[in-house]
């Protein structure tokens, strides 16, 4: 069992130490490993999460082919950047489904009664699905570039910005994924709990219709969310100036990225801190 080798390991590495317990950072890479291993033995799970923005990259690029006027900039160039955002996105998706199910089949029980430090067994998600949203990234980004003619950033501020973006926006995601991992009622309830609201917020932040092109309303509830400054940094990195034009505001509004950003892994700390649950409803 996973919980049992994270022990085992833990044990192990504080005999050889002379009885000293390791690090909480030291036993949170051994679980990453262990949460990494079980992700990639679930064969069919990892081909689905890795897959499916290339499917739908290729199905709406398909779709909607073509340039926006006046631009230079195609619809796949767009899809590519706002499904990078999705992809960073799944972290909150991932851990907010996994995390729920460990509760209700009794693996947080279990681990309470090991030597595991409670942040490890953070450490160890946070650690995988920053692994598969970097996977992920690769695989969007080599498309892109190989046969939508993404261009490629000529400089390293543009890098610089992608960095940060993705390093707020999934650091936001997973402790937003945390938080929510306690509202689903059950374990077997937490994909549909979880992945309904995801898939709508993919809709209204610019991942598959531009932003500029939806209604104001709708553009004004995805501003209150992640997703949508994600989609609109990394169109900034990719896009450049080109894209200006397609922003709602005319401008890529960095500072506002970056600000809400921010606030996210924050206010995801925040109701991380208040609302997390080690115990499953029946167990009270």
């Amino acid at each position: 069992m996973s919980e049992s080798t994270t022990a085992a390991v833990t044990a192990d590495t504080a005999r050889r130490g002379g009885g000293e317990l390791p690090s909480a950072l030291r036993i949170g890479w051994a679980r990453a490993v262990v949460e990494t291993k079980m992700f990639f033995r679930e064969k069919d799970s990892a081909i689905f999460i890795f897959a499916f923005p290339i499917i739908m990259l290729i199905i709406f690029g398909t779709i909607f082919s073509g340039q926006f006027e006046g631009t230079g900039v195609t619809v796949s160039q767009v899809y590519v950047a706002g499904l990078l955002g999705a992809g960073v996105m799944t972290a909150f998706q991932s851990l907010a489904i996994g995390i729920a199910v460990d509760r209700e089949d009794g693996t947080l029980k279990r681990l309470a009664g090991t030597p595991l430090p409670r942040s490890s067994y953070f450490i160890g998600k946070a650690a995988q699905v920053l692994l598969s949203s970097a996977i992920q990234a690769v695989l969007l980004l080599a498309i892109g570039f190989a046969f939508y003619d993404l261009p490629v950033p000529a400089d390293a501020g543009r890098w610089m910005t992608f960095a940060w973006v993705a390093l707020l926006g999934i650091n936001g995601s997973a402790l937003l994924g945390v938080a929510a991992s306690s509202l689903p009622r059950s374990g077997r309830s937490a994909a549909a709990v979880v992945t309904m609201p995801f898939v709508v917020l993919q809709f209204i932040s610019g991942v598959y219709i531009p932003i500029s092109t939806l209604p104001e309303w709708l553009v004004r509830i995805a501003s209150f969310f992640p997703l949508k400054w994600m989609c609109q940094g990394f169109r900034s990195v990719f896009l450049g100036d080109a894209g200006l034009s397609l922003e709602v505001a005319k401008s890529y509004e960095l500072d506002r990225v970056a600000l809400v950003l921010g606030a996210w892994v924050l206010g995801g700390l925040v109701l991380c801190l208040t609302t997390f649950r080690w115990k499953s409803r029946r167990d009270g």
